[in-house]
């Protein structure tokens, strides 16, 4: 079982966790690692997510985003495992969930049902298009939001077709704003003592990162803009790309004059900082294939470790571009407690992540890593639940959990 721990901001609120793959899974994580009892309500088979523990290291994700959870099985299909969906949200205060929308409702767990039994209850859906409007229905997984919202046409570079961003951007962002809903809701449910229906759009959710791309679409009119590679999508910076080094590639963006005057001296050419030629933002966006020339024949003659210290020294914002092999093993990550080895019982020693969110005079957070399917069964339907050991032998025996 689960235990909180001091100073945790959401200490007391039981979540009823019923997402699947990133989306929802990673907003209860969020809500699991501030302090509230997640109760992860996983169907017999388990959370498809699981399924990838077939192909190599693909379980890992799972691993990741399940931490600090209850984990048990209910049957939501059967009239019974309903039954006791509804008994334990009469405990509860949150639902998460991130079906296609109507999915809950068709089985009488929607909101409006769900709120019969507790008015209190704070409902959190996230999809991939909201629950209204024309695109509501079409199928939604990170992929195809990327596609639906732009995101692919403006990644890539111009003379190649367009690619999706490394990262479930879609997924993540999504899982974000559902839980910033989420509790923003059990604040007015603190003032008010009523929940409320909070639904999150992974697609509306994405738009906002389009904000540069946006700033050069409506700066040519209308015109579709090219893919911009690693130049800035706006087309509003320079030098603003990744350049070569003798043993990889390192990225510079210089958003001021000041930066650009520090990136030339050291360059050894402090002549190029007061250039008339490049001497403000708007000359060098102008001759933007200079400006990179330039700096990838400086970039060109250092291993990216010296030049990433070099250019730090000199207050020009940098970084080596890192292999995932060494942001797992970063010692900064480490050191500040956001990664941890972990022996997890299922799948060995993985880095587990913790929350992004810091909060101040919490302890820290034992990580519990999450564990095979209906682990927490006993534990839930029985010391929480409350029901009879021999019930739940026969909701076992039966299918139900």
């Amino acid at each position: 079982m689960m235990t909180t721990t001091s100073g945790a901001p959401l200490a007391g609120i039981t979540v009823i966790d019923v997402g699947q793959i990133y989306n929802g899974p990673y907003c209860s994580f969020l809500l699991a690692m501030a302090g509230a009892r997640v109760i992860k309500v996983e169907p017999p088979a388990g959370d498809p997510l699981r399924r990838r523990s077939v192909v190599g290291g693909a379980a890992l994700p799972f691993a990741m985003l399940n931490s600090n959870k209850d984990m048990v099985t209910l049957n939501l299909k059967s009239e019974r495992g309903r039954e006791i969906f509804r008994e334990m949200v009469a405990r509860g205060d949150a639902v998460v969930e991130n079906y296609a929308p109507g999915t809950m409702e068709r089985l009488g767990l929607g909101y409006e049902e769900l709120a019969k039994v507790n008015p209190r209850l704070v409902y959190a859906a996230g999809s991939g298009y909201g629950r209204s409007g024309p695109k509501s229905r079409y199928p939604a997984m990170d992929l195809t939001v990327q596609a639906m919202t732009g995101v692919m046409s403006t990644t890539g570079f111009p003379d190649r077709p367009p690619v999706k961003a490394g990262p479930a951007i879609a997924d993540f962002f999504g899982g974000v704003h559902l839980y910033a809903g989420l509790v923003t809701a059990l604040y007015e449910r603190s003032v008010t003592g009523r929940g409320r229906l909070v639904e999150v759009s992974m697609m509306e959710g994405l738009y906002p990162s389009l904000s540069s791309s946006l700033g050069l679409y409506y700066g040519t009119d209308g015109a579709v803009p090219p893919r911009t590679g690693n130049r800035h999508a706006g087309l509003a910076e320079a030098p603003y790309n990744v350049y070569p080094t003798r043993d990889g590639h390192i990225a510079i963006i210089c958003v001021s004059d000041a930066h650009w005057v520090n990136l030339t001296r050291a360059m050894g050419r402090p002549d190029l900082g007061d250039d008339p030629g490049f001497d403000t933002l708007k000359k060098r966006v102008e001759r933007m294939d200079e400006v990179d020339e330039l700096v990838s024949a400086f970039t060109g003659q250092h291993d990216k470790e010296p030049l990433f210290a070099l250019l730090n020294d000199h207050r020009v914002p940098c970084a080596p571009v890192r292999t995932l092999d060494e942001v797992v093993n970063d010692e900064h990550l480490h050191g500040r407690g956001a990664l941890e080895w972990t022996e997890h019982p299922m799948y060995g020693r993985v880095p587990l992540m913790r929350s992004a969110l810091r909060f101040d005079g919490q302890e820290r957070v034992e990580l519990r890593p999450s564990g095979e399917l209906g682990r927490d069964n006993a534990a839930v339907y029985g010391d929480w639940l409350g029901l009879p050991a021999g019930e739940i032998e026969q909701l076992s025996r039966e299918g139900t959990i």
